[in-house]
């Protein structure tokens, strides 16, 4: 039954308890809220981000208001109100009044990845199982995950029509309340004005970004972008700076899109590259080469034409990835696991964060500009790196990947623009005897992919230094272990910096909430110095470092110990195999190379059986890939499949609860829900019976071709359909797409 306010009153968090805290959120018990919401018979009222214009802002938003604003909260709107529906398409968000589209693009990004997604938005929210007007939300705050807590009450006109972020299906509002859960992280509505694809980015997954300027991209560009899109990534992207306007190719100056896919395509002329975007409008596109009504979609087969054209004023289009470099200006790509663009064989990431702050007076120093500036007041940081056990034999550098990040300074985040931020990298190899520290590491244990001795560690990173071995156990492993018998490390002199050029410096300093860099280093001692471009600026800070194998301090702190986590990324080992794989691979693969690859890979989870996948199997799965005729798919259309293959595992494995390598009649339908496909009951058991065995049930090489086709039909609808209801097909578009899929 649901609850109205105006049938019981509401239960409110006190103005005293907001007040106490004004700098920062309000802590706010989300169970304890809604028990007591629902033992009192009311609906939650938050006080903390209450519905009135405080809330929305005190700027230029207001002027853009209609005369008069409601607060409804959804069960008012709508006879149906839904938070989250799986049937729904994951691009349908619209923005609203709020110039808000770099965080509508960044949260386009993440509704692609629906576990990310999950992390974010607890999806099992709901307007009917105990509903209490009160929702919760979780972001990666400088290094902690929050939650956020805000009622359901949104601002919409005198029509009831959301003021802000909406969702095409009118019925659905989780993306409205994110907006609201996020505009009272950052202050207000006013607050979300003005950002960065990348705050955003970071704020939803605690990964780090990379920012490539396209005026200057790399050569590999193609390459970095089918890397990223297959991979465990969020990619968003810019126009040129400046007033929002729409330009008339159709895109829109100042703006943030979403970039959602990548296709190499076969024309008439050639090969073509295209990327897909999304304006967070929800409509107004690109109107050049390869947009919905281009006359370049004539040059491909009619099925790859058919698959991938969608004639719809949805804000989704193509353009080539010559047109994408001279009108964007950034790509953003958000890396949830540090080595998913290096390429670097080994599965283990160590992750350090350090936190800290410039100080006017004290460690403020400003960049580095001549011999006998401040620089040198500046927090230092020391970074000792080695090669994994796995990569000693190569002799490679490094990878390392080091991130900055600032704190607001303000409770509202535009009241206090960010500062202009950046870090200098300084080898130590002739200063290390005169830093006044000793480690302390495990003796003969697996330490961070180092096996040996404490004595053969120290002569590797750091000679001349007294070792003491020992072990420190944290979490199950034995992990390096600091130890200063003649207290903390001091800070490196003055002069240091004015005999010793940087290894690497700030090109730009950046007014952006991360600056981050991908580094090769050869193992050593190295030192990071964070800094503003200024001097005498304040400001807190957190600092990040990625690496195969580090060890990471701040020198001439009392801080104490802080040891590196553990990363481990279940994806990147079958990546690794797909690389070894695709050795010997030219460009293209048949059905019988097909087959050989997928009996070759490294299935876990699906019975006491690997799957075995039959020729005939493998052919039906080449024609659903098989975009231009060939008889063969392309390197780039098969990563597309191996990103499937591995959600359609984890979804198999899951539903397959007595490890029988075959699912049932309410299995199978439970793994499609999971996946995001909704089949009548019906068609259900059709399909049981036409990829199932004897005995009704489906082992995991049916339910692949299954689920394929699935998509791939569901697809064409969608492309096809003017009403939602049919589609036209001419009758040899008719029997290729029947025969031929």
């Amino acid at each position: 039954m649901l609850l109205w306010s105006s049938l019981g009153g509401c239960w409110k968090l006190g103005c005293e308890d907001w007040m106490q805290s004004s700098s920062q959120l309000p802590k706010q018990d989300y169970e304890a809220l809604q028990e007591r919401c629902l033992i009192d018979g009311c609906l939650f009222e938050d006080q903390s981000f209450p519905a009135t214009l405080r809330s929305i802002g005190r700027g230029p938003l207001l002027r853009k208001l209609p005369e008069r604003v409601y607060w409804r909260r959804p069960p008012e709107l709508h006879s149906n109100p839904q938070f989250y529906s799986a049937k729904a398409k994951r691009l349908d968000l619209c923005q609203g009044l709020v110039g808000d589209c770099w965080f509508l693009a960044a949260l386009q990004a993440l509704t692609l990845h629906q576990d990310i997604l999950s992390r974010v938005v607890p999806l099992n929210q709901s307007f009917t199982e105990k509903y209490a007007g009160i929702f919760r939300f979780w972001f990666w705050h400088f290094g902690k995950w929050i939650p956020v807590v805000v009622d359901d009450r949104l601002p919409v006109n005198e029509a009831g029509q959301l003021v802000f972020v909406s969702s095409t299906y009118k019925n659905l509002f989780w993306g409205a309340l994110l907006e609201k859960a996020y505009a009272k992280l950052s202050g207000s509505y006013e607050d979300l004005q003005r950002g960065q694809v990348s705050e955003a980015l970071v704020d939803f997954t605690g990964g780090v970004t990379m920012t490539i300027n396209l005026v200057e991209a790399p050569c590999n560009l193609w390459d970095i972008l089918t890397r990223a899109i297959y991979s465990r990534t969020l990619i968003g992207c810019q126009t040129h700076a400046g007033k929002e306007r729409v330009l008339e190719n159709g895109l829109v100056d100042g703006h943030a899109y979403t970039l959602t896919g990548i296709r190499k395509v076969t024309s008439k002329h050639g090969p073509e590259y295209l990327v897909k975007l999304r304006n967070p409008w929800g409509k107004v596109e690109w109107k050049g080469d390869w947009s919905d009504s281009s006359s370049t979609w004539e040059l491909l087969s009619p099925k790859e034409r058919i698959l991938l054209l969608r004639k719809e004023n949805d804000g989704e289009f193509w353009m080539t990835l010559r047109d994408f470099k001279t009108h964007f200006t950034l790509l953003v790509i958000c890396k949830l696991s540090p080595g998913l663009l290096s390429q670097e064989v080994g599965q283990t990431w160590l992750y350090t964060m350090l936190e800290g702050r410039w100080e006017k007076g004290t460690t403020a120093g400003g960049q580095m500009r001549s011999p006998r500036d401040m620089f040198w007041k500046n927090p230092q940081f020391l970074l000792s790196v080695w090669r994994p056990q796995e990569c000693r034999r190569l002799h490679m550098p490094c990878s390392v990947l080091v991130s900055l990040l600032q704190k607001p300074r303000h409770r509202h985040r535009n009241r206090k623009p960010y500062l202009a931020i950046g870090f200098y990298l300084f080898r130590m190899n002739q200063v290390s005897s005169t830093l006044d520290w000793l480690a302390l590491v495990g003796s003969n244990v697996p330490v961070s992919g180092f096996t040996g001795t404490a004595a053969a560690l120290r002569q590797e990173l750091w000679e001349g230094l007294t070792v003491m071995p020992t072990a420190c156990v944290c979490a199950g492993r034995e992990h390096l272990l600091f130890f200063f018998i003649q207290g903390p490390p001091k800070e490196v002199p003055p002069e240091f910096f004015w005999e010793n050029a940087p290894l690497n410096w700030p090109e730009k300093f950046l007014t952006e909430k991360e600056v981050s860099r991908e580094l090769w280093l050869e193992p050593g001692t190295y030192l990071i110095v964070p800094c503003t471009s200024e001097p005498r600026q304040e400001s807190e800070f957190v600092l990040r470092v990625f690496s195969r194998s580090h060890v990471f301090y701040e020198i001439g702190s009392s801080s104490s110990v802080v040891f590196s986590k553990e990363i481990v990324d279940p994806n990147e080992g079958q990546d690794e195999f797909f690389t070894k794989v695709f050795e010997k691979v030219i460009s293209e693969i048949n059905a019988i190379q097909l087959q050989k690859i997928l009996n070759r890979m490294p299935w876990s989870g699906l019975g006491s059986k690997p799957p075995l996948f039959s020729l005939e199997a493998c052919q039906g799965i080449l024609a659903l890939l098989d975009l231009n005729a060939s008889g063969t798919v392309s390197i780039q259309e098969f990563r597309h499949l191996w990103k499937q293959l591995m959600f359609y595992q984890k979804v198999f494995h899951k539903q397959d609860t007595h490890r029988s390598g075959s699912l049932n009649w309410a299995q199978l339908q439970a793994a499609m829900r999971e996946a995001g496909i909704v089949l009548s009951g019906n068609i259900s058991q059709l399909m049981l019976i036409r990829y199932g065995g004897p005995d009704l049930q489906m082992d995991f090489v049916s339910f692949v071709h299954l689920m394929l086709r699935v998509e791939n039909m569901e697809g064409v609808f969608q492309n096809l359909t003017q009403d939602g209801r049919g589609i036209y097909l001419r009758k040899p578009e008719w029997l290729m797409m029947s025969l031929y899929s």
